[in-house]
């Protein structure tokens, strides 16, 4: 059985296809015509408290369901990302597998590793200056 053939859930597949929508220009074009027919009809309605409540309204349910459903989305995408460099580094020789499951580690552990490879960067750039190859897999 194939782990790469699972279907996405009704709500993934609808998430996804929100998030695609709401990020179109057209969509955001439909937005700002929205809340221009919305400013022009202040006028009919004397600007009056009703109308200024539809609007506060309507953005604050938008914005709210909208949250969730980016959010999803978003985590779908990162765990995808991050599989991808798992996998990557899964099959890089010299590669270090305790690298696979970074995003799981604690802060401090984090910070220890970045530091050594900004020693790591700082090094291969020096050695770059020098003429001298900076393409190898040192120990951490």
């Amino acid at each position: 059985m194939s782990l790469l053939h699972g279907r996405p859930s009704f709500y993934g597949r609808f998430a996804k296809s929100v998030a695609r929508f709401a990020g179109r220009p057209s969509t955001f074009a439909w937005a700002v015509l929205t809340i221009l027919i919305w400013l022009a009809s202040g006028p009919l309605f004397g600007f009056s408290d009703t109308w200024q409540l539809v609007i506060n309204t309507a953005t604050t349910i938008v914005t709210f369901l909208m949250v969730f459903l980016i959010q999803n989305t978003q985590n779908r995408d990162t765990e995808a990302l991050h599989l991808k460099l798992d996998e990557l580094i899964r099959v890089t020789q010299g590669a270090h597998n305790r690298m696979l499951d970074l995003e799981e580690m604690e802060e401090k552990t984090l910070d220890e590793l970045r530091v050594r490879y900004e020693a790591l960067a700082k090094a291969a750039r020096e050695a770059s200056n020098r003429g001298d190859s900076d393409t190898d897999a040192p120990e951490l």
